[in-house]
Parts: structure tokens; sequence; C-alpha cells
């Protein structure tokens, strides 16, 4: 009978729900604000019936599970009786949260090339999801769907976190497992988990990935993900990449796939920067100062008087980075303080929480001849992006031809892998030889034409650069607007 009621609770439920994506989006449309395109409405349906599934959410009982004082742990009889009940519990719980509320929503992973909606309209559909009690009437009697907490990140600063959190747990706790632990702690944060580009390039979030996401689906936490990539194509050519294969399976297994490859238009380019926030000058590039531009950065950071006092910026992990010239609002820096250095997103995301406006200048014409460098300048954009930072850049090259394009796919002789590159070149570049620097400081040429001695474990990040430089330079282009910023 309970059974009944539940598939009738949710049967009932539907006739309470508009549609919310769809109707959002099309009132964008109807004023002028967006252009009506096949894949993104497709998308927006696919969003709606997540949106209704997730009335059929189990309530939260996650409770986390502290390890057991020390002693405690001096009495094992009665440590391990009181584990089996806590896990018998447990276990019997989910399976009337099972019966009762029937399987959890399956989450949705988005992929496809740039700018062609796919964050746009995962927003729409994480701005639709109540955030207070609804009540609505099935079977004569009231009922009080239950508050559904969210929380929409960056997946680069979801990750830091989820290390940060076991950096933390194991100083108290060095020989016991984190995860599960963390993974309770998430859920008790938020049922619905959306993240923005999701991408696998470091083999430490690989290893962590496959055990992360299933305690949080044993959790029922919903995920709904944006990336560059399809699922098959993530940490490709990554160290011990055979261990990371089983969590590309769960996914495809567990999540509903939704291709966006087959749209080309990047509609971010259709609105042209004019917000005064990339600046250029050949003369730069030769160790020179554009008086033109030098005034106008000084009249966006505030005036020529920098304090004298550097400033140290708390970093997860106990670490902080230096600021040199600054005020209240603003941080002036050169781009090899930024990317010369062994910097992260975490530095990046810590400065733009204290700066509203970050100056950078000298940036110089960014290829496959530093690959490190390159790949800092990029997690920087993408920081600002997220945390709506106005980064204004005073570089060497007009910004079409920033980032140098270049494809890479590997072949492979006799199982030793080579890296082979196609490099593009900008709008007015042309094909050139260049180098790569692994982290052991060693060179390895980097034909535009042919085959180069890199191995496997530097293809992954090469390839992953590539997606990040074309993401990059449109939203440079959205983030040159006069409204971007944080007001």
């Amino acid at each position: 009978m309970m059974k009944n009621i539940a598939v009738q609770h949710r049967t009932a439920r539907r006739s309470f729900l508009t549609a919310p994506v769809t109707k959002a989006y099309e009132r964008m449309v109807d004023a002028g604000e967006v252009r009506r395109d096949n894949a993104q409405v497709a998308l927006a349906a696919k969003l709606d019936v997540l949106h209704e599934s997730l009335a059929s959410l189990p309530p939260r009982r996650v409770r986390t599970n502290k390890p057991t004082s020390s002693s405690e742990s001096r009495r094992p009889l009665l440590l391990s009786l009181v584990r089996t009940l806590v896990s018998a519990r447990s276990f019997f719980r989910k399976k009337f949260d099972l019966w009762y509320f029937g399987s959890p929503p399956r989450g949705i992973y988005i992929h496809g090339p740039v700018g062609v909606g796919k964050s746009f309209l995962m927003d729409l559909f994480y701005a639709s999801v109540a955030g207070s009690a609804d009540n609505y009437r099935c079977n004569n009697r009231n009922y009080k769907h239950a508050k559904i907490t969210k929380r929409r990140v960056h997946f680069h600063e979801f990750m830091l976190d989820v290390h940060h959190r076991i950096f933390v747990y194991k100083q108290q706790y060095p020989r016991d497992d984190a995860l599960p632990i963390i993974a309770q702690q998430l859920a008790q944060e938020a049922q619905l988990l959306c993240f923005d580009e999701f991408q696998v390039t470091d083999v430490a979030d690989a290893m962590i990935l496959k055990r992360l996401f299933l305690f949080l689906s044993e959790w029922n936490v919903v995920v709904v993900a944006t990336s560059n990539r399809a699922p098959d194509a993530l940490y490709e050519g990554g160290i011990n990449r055979s261990l990371f294969l089983p969590f590309i399976d769960m996914l495809e297994h567990t999540f509903d796939i939704v291709s966006m490859e087959d749209s080309s238009v990047d509609y971010r380019l259709e609105t042209r920067a004019d917000g005064q926030s990339y600046f250029w000058s050949s003369k730069d590039a030769y160790g020179g100062v554009d008086d033109y531009i030098q005034a106008q950065l000084e009249e966006i950071f505030g005036g020529t008087a920098f304090t004298t006092e550097t400033e140290s910026i708390s970093v997860h992990f106990g670490r902080t980075v230096q600021v040199a010239r600054l005020n209240d609002r603003c941080a002036w820096f050169e781009f090899s303080e930024l990317c010369y250095q062994p910097l992260g997103a975490a530095d990046y995301i810590s400065l733009c929480r204290r700066f509203p406006v970050i100056i950078m200048e000298r940036v110089p014409q960014l290829n496959a001849n530093h690959l490190n460098e390159a790949r800092r300048f990029v997690t920087l954009i993408d920081a600002c992006y997220e945390s709506r930072t106005r980064l204004v850049l005073a570089a060497q090259v007009p910004l079409d031809e920033l980032f140098v394009d270049f494809e890479a796919h590997v072949e492979s002789s006799e199982g030793d892998g080579e890296l082979i590159v196609s490099e593009k070149g900008g709008n007015s570049s042309s094909f050139a030889t260049t180098m790569i620097r692994t982290k052991e400081g060693e060179y390895y040429e980097w034909s535009a034409t042919g085959r180069v001695g890199v191995s496997l474990a530097q293809f992954s990040s090469a390839s992953d650069l590539a997606f990040s430089f074309r993401r990059a330079a449109s939203r440079l282009v959205e983030m040159g607007g006069q409204e971007w910023g944080r007001q």
C-alpha cells in the first residue's frame, strides 16, 4: 500500500511541474537575449525531466561517521558490534528508501565544444531547483516536498576542496580511509552537485574519482556535469589510465550522456569585447612599454601609487601567494609572476576571492613552447571566469592570435607511444617548430609536421590544453564585455 502511495505521490507531482528550464530558456529567446538553438532546446527538455525526478529523491538522512577515540579502540569486540549494528541499520534504511522512493535520478553528463551553451543551460537548471519547501496535494492530503540542497562549482575548485578535506582528515586520522567520510560530508551539504568543466588531468584525481562517485551515489547525490570531452576521452593518455577506466564505465552506465558535438557555433564570439580589458602592442615583445597602454592600465588600477607592502594571500594546505602591487580592489602582476611560478588553481581562486580586478602585463603568445606556463594561464582565466573577476591583459599579440591552436594524437610502435602534433598557428601565424619541456626539465622537439619523442604521460596534458586554448579564447571575448565583473 505504501508503495502505491509513493507511485501516486510521484504521479501527482508531475501535474505541478511546468518545464522550468524550457520556460526560462523560451523567455530569454522571446526577449532577444539568446537565439533559439535546437541542441539547446533538446538539452533543456532533458534537464526538465531531471528536475521532475528530483521530487523522488529520498530524504536526507546522512550522518557523518566519525572515527572512534583511542579509548574505544581498546575495546575491539564492543566496537565491532557497534559497527555491525550501524552498518545493518544503514543497509536496511537504503533498502527501504529504494523500495519506497524508487531508484534515485540518473545524473547528466553534457559534453561538446566551447561556447555551445552547456554551462548556460546547466545554470538555468540549477536556478530552477527550488531552494525552499514546496507544497502539493495527493489523495486529498497535503504533502511537502523537502528542500533540495544544492551546490554549483567549477570542477577544479571541487577537487581542490576534496583534496583539502583529505589533507585535514589525515592530519587527525592518518590510518583511516578518508573518502567514505568525505563523501558523507558532501552529501550532507548538497543533494544536487553541478560541475562545470569536468576534466581529469591529474593522476591523483583519477584515482579518487571512481570511489568518490560510488560513495556519493550511495548517498543519493545527483550530479550534473559539463565537459569539453566525451566520457571515453577523459584522461586520455594519462599515467595508469587503465586504473581509471572503471570510472568511465560507471559514468556511462549511471549517467545520461548528452552530446552537443554537432553544435559548431560559439555563441560567446558573437558578442564582441568592448570593455577595454585586452590591450596589445608588439613593442612589449621586445621589452618596451607602450605609453598609451601603461596609462590605460594605471587608470584601471586607480592611479600610479602602488602599496609598498607585499600582501600574503592565504591558500589551501597552509600555503600563501604573494602580491607585491595591489590596492583594495586590484592586484597587478607580470605574466612571469603568476605563470612561471609553481602556482595552480588554488592560488588563482584565492586571488579572485580577494580582488575583483586582476591586471596582467607582458603576456606572450601562447603555444606548445611552454606547456606548464600556458596551462597555468588557462587555469587563471577559468578561475576569473567562474568568480566573475575582471581580468585585464596587456599582451604582445592581438587577442585572435594569443592562442596558437594545435592538435595532438598518439601513434604507437612496438609499445612505445609517440606524440604527433599538428600546430595550426594563430590567424596569421605559420607552422613552426616548438619545444616542449617535461617536469624533469628535459626538452623535446615538438614539430609541426611529424613525429616527436614525447611519452604518453605528456599526451593527456597536451591534448587537454588544446581543448583549454579554445575555451580560454572564447571566455576572454565574453569577459571583455562592459558588463563583465563583480559589481
